[in-house]
């Protein structure tokens, strides 16, 4: 597990400039569409998609409709932009969990991208019998601070917002109680992706996909991964192994080490 204490670096100033390419990423996945529209499907089942952080739920509206599309009961988080201070949002987010959860019948899936990723695990460990799994894309929870964005405080309305301390930080990373995935990239400019790697054990794992970090809310692998996820039968968790068909679409023969 990395250390929330620093020994992560962020990405270096290169990749950060690489991020740019991101905006190619709605153009990618429109060209996907096709390939895309054969992906798995499982049993309906209710979603939430979590933006990341200064986003609204306007960002995460792709993964919305795919997961439409794909059958789910996608919602957004409801609550504008992810600006407030760290643990704000978590009792809303519960409770909104809690409310599908009780409507439906059945646990809510979370996924949750970069800062909105942190909130879904957290938000996990407030419900956990409402919640069937979360997927991350791009979390920083092993190393909040290893980011090229101002994590140790912010200043919102004239108001400054200390970050947690070393050991609040450490608690992110511990194993949730459900099944979880975190998507990542090797060539994310915004996240360190040591920062976003899982303690791999039963029920959790790592999935490395290309690309930049503002790009993982349109990249074709990783909504595969997400349908691939959430197409398990309840209860009968596996690994994610990409097929033949699929597997030009991830990097070859490299596990993430933390």
């Amino acid at each position: 597990m990395a250390d929330p204490g620093g020994d992560v670096p962020p990405p270096s100033a290169l990749l950060l400039a690489l991020e740019a390419r991101g905006v190619f990423g709605l153009a990618r996945l429109f060209a996907a569409a096709p390939f895309l529209a054969a992906a798995p499907r499982g049993a309906p089942q209710p979603a939430i998609v979590l933006p990341g952080l200064g986003a609204g739920d306007r960002s995460t509206l792709a993964i919305r409709r795919f997961l439409a599309f794909l059958g789910y009961q996608a919602h957004g988080w409801n609550r504008g932009r992810n600006v407030r201070p760290a643990g704000a949002d978590l009792p809303a987010v519960a409770a909104q969990i809690r409310s599908l959860h009780a409507a439906t019948g059945r646990p809510v899936s979370l996924i949750g991208w970069s800062r909105g990723g942190i909130i879904a695990r957290e938000a996990t460990r407030l419900a956990p019998v409402a919640v069937r799994m979360v997927i991350t894309l791009g979390s920083p929870f092993a190393a909040p601070t290893a980011t090229n964005v101002l994590t140790r405080w912010r200043v919102i309305p004239g108001e400054k917002f200390m970050a947690p301390s070393a050991e609040q930080l450490r608690r992110l990373a511990l194993p949730l109680p459900v099944p979880s995935t975190s998507i990542y990239s090797r060539t994310d400019g915004v996240v360190a992706w040591r920062a976003c790697l899982e303690i791999e054990g039963p029920r959790r794992e790592n999935v490395e996909v290309r690309g930049s970090h503002i790009g993982l809310g349109f990249n074709p692998a990783a909504f595969w991964v997400i349908a691939d996820r959430l197409a398990q039968p309840l209860g009968d968790w596996k690994p994610f192994q990409p097929g033949p068909i699929v597997a030009a679409l991830f990097p070859r023969g490299r596990r993430a080490k933390a």
